[in-house]
């Protein structure tokens, strides 16, 4: 847990969920949370309050969490309780669900075993949360070289005095005649010389080996980014699949706007229309759903799409009944749970997290309703997404969807702030993608499950190119094709007649390939560097070096110029520097807010 901001909780809870799938163990009885806590940080911090809220709701619900708050009452450094909280107990805020909140003496260790074993079946048996309040204190304050009497002279006078739950516990159990003083010193000797040997020194348990299904993260160590995959898919598995999840159930009255989507939809499936963003999104979750890989999707409005695109749930305009069409392929396919989420981001995606760390044969995906909303889970992107693999060694495959684009919809509803992920890249810990095609998003969201390459996916979304007829693909790009890390210029037939060169990236691309034609300007090349990082260095150096009289290079965006890649990507562009030209910025200016 990264000191005092209580993340981690949501983050072993979505790892519960992940393991309780695995085992099929529908009323979590086999697999329990339990999750420790600080007294001023169970109050203090919010993503418990969002955790909590949570713990019934259908998509994040593993059958209850036992929390245990080490109550030290000081919180921090200084904290006085009527500074830390507004509320008598520092449990308080588990009464928004009507957990049962057991207040205990640590001094007592035999009350204390009675109240775990108390909120242990309470929670089997009720399948809710519940909270243990262990009362106890910090005898050295802060930490051990901390002077807590400084601000706390009262209450360290008396801790100073009181002796500890070690000694009160062995003078009771001597004078009870349990144990004999000579006894005594010999457990503890005993425990503390187990301790220094690094010998655990509690009761070993063991999941029964009948049910032991672990996962194996090794085949997923050394591998690379670039490293190649082997994706065949036929035009006729495009056509199968789109049967299966286009078919309308009998009796089954769609809405009228979902009906005209889905009759466009069997035209893009016959070749009689391009293939939208939305269609092709869906055809990678059912190719992977019948190629042994299942799909969770969460995020706010993510069964029907922000912006009415996807439309992964049905629902009967007469009844009310619901419907979800990847759920519906064939009999042996994995499951595709989509969920619309409660309105949180930070113990949200914390949660998607954890669920991704703990099952890698599931596409994990965590949508903002905006691309800016990822705000409010900063600590989770920052403490565990870029960074638990250089802290811990930990694997992960989550994907997050963020929509991105300058549409003139305000500073809260435009950017997702790619240069803020960019800013985290190092070591290979992340991939930075922002696909601009139908075929691309459907060979990125099937590349991060069939590659064996487990790195979290930040993609950069659109919204007004989900409905441009430009940002359209052909059933053969989708199966002749692959991800590609840089789209060269597919209009520019003569390499010759090209003496300037526009880098992009995003939904500008379409932007510029509207003015090129309508000024004619066809001595410009417009590259699309669909992958931000790990940058494509030796793709890049193989698509420039066709051109051979360029004498101008630009790195165009819509961001203005200290948001967007170019603050961190300038440095990858060195083989043009080394070849004597600069690249130059072309965009908005520099500006607080981002629209």
């Amino acid at each position: 847990n990264p000191s005092h901001l209580e993340i981690i909780t949501p983050v072993v809870i979505g790892s519960v969920r992940a393991r309780q799938q695995r085992y099929k163990d529908i009323d979590g009885k086999k697999i329990v949370p339990i999750v420790i806590h600080g007294d001023a940080a169970f109050s203090g911090q919010g993503v418990n309050m969002e955790t909590l809220n949570m713990s019934q709701a259908r998509g994040y619900s593993v059958g209850g969490t036992l929390h245990i708050v080490i109550n030290n009452q000081i919180g921090f450094t200084t904290s006085n309780t009527l500074d830390s909280r507004s509320t008598y107990y520092c449990t308080d805020v588990a009464k928004m669900v009507q957990a049962p909140i057991f207040h205990v003496n640590g001094d007592d260790p035999e009350a204390v075993l009675f109240v775990a074993r108390l909120a242990f079946d309470y929670r089997m048996r009720f399948k809710k949360d519940v909270v243990i309040d262990l009362v106890c204190y910090r005898r050295q304050g802060h930490n051990e070289a901390d002077e807590p009497a400084v601000t706390q002279p009262l209450m360290y006078n008396i801790i100073r005095n009181h002796p500890s739950a070690i000694k009160k516990y062995t003078d009771q159990l001597i004078k009870e005649k349990i144990l004999t003083k000579q006894e005594a010193l010999e457990k503890s000797n005993g425990i503390n010389a187990a301790f220094e040997s690094g010998f655990c020194v509690g009761r070993k348990t063991e999941f029964n080996k009948k049910e032991k299904k672990k996962i194996n993260w090794a085949i997923y160590k050394g591998k690379k980014w670039d490293e190649a995959i082997d994706l065949k898919l036929e035009s006729k598995l495009i056509s199968k699949l789109s049967k299966k999840i286009l078919a309308i159930p009998k009796n089954f009255t769609l809405h009228s706007r979902l009906q005209r989507i889905i009759d466009n939809q069997i035209k893009m499936s016959e070749g009689k229309l391009p293939i939208d963003w939305g269609f092709a999104e869906t055809l990678a979750y059912a190719y992977l759903l019948t190629n042994k890989y299942s799909v969770r999707l969460s995020g706010q409005d993510s069964r029907r799409g922000t912006f009415f695109h996807r439309h992964a749930i049905w629902r009967n305009q007469n009844t009310g009944e619901s419907y979800t069409p990847l759920n519906n392929i064939k009999d042996d396919q994995e499951e595709f749970t989509i969920i619309d989420s409660v309105l949180s981001e930070e113990a949200v995606l914390a949660f998607e997290y954890g669920f991704s760390t703990a099952e890698p044969n599931c596409l994990t995906i965590w949508e903002a309703q905006y691309g800016d909303f990822a705000n409010g889970a900063q600590v989770v992107i920052d403490q565990f997404i870029t960074s638990a693999g250089a802290k811990w060694g930990i694997y992960c495959g989550l994907t997050l969807m963020l929509p991105h684009g300058y549409e003139g919809q305000g500073p809260e509803h435009s950017s997702a702030r790619i240069e803020r992920y960019m800013q985290l890249c190092a070591e290979y810990n992340i991939q930075v993608c922002v696909p601009t095609s139908p075929a691309q998003i459907f060979h990125l969201l099937v590349r991060q499950m069939i590659r064996p390459y487990k790195r979290p996916l930040i993609i950069f979304t659109p919204k007004s190119l989900l409905r441009n007829k430009n940002a359209c693909s052909s059933i053969s790009e989708i199966s002749d094709s692959k991800f590609h890390n840089i789209i060269d210029d597919k209009e520019i037939s003569d390499k010759s007649s090209v003496n300037q060169i526009i880098l992009c990236s995003g939904k500008v691309f379409y932007d510029l390939i509207k003015v090129r034609k309508e000024k004619k300007l066809f001595n410009v090349a417009i590259i699309r560097i669909e992958q931000l990082y790990p940058f494509p260095q030796s793709e890049f150096i193989k698509i420039i070096k066709k051109y051979k009289k360029v004498n101008k290079f630009i790195w165009c965006q819509e961001e203005p110029q200290n948001q967007g890649a170019w603050d961190q990507i300038k440095h990858r562009f060195s083989f043009i520097y080394k070849s004597g030209f600069e690249v130059f910025y072309s965009g908005r200016e520099s500006a607080a807010a981002p629209a």
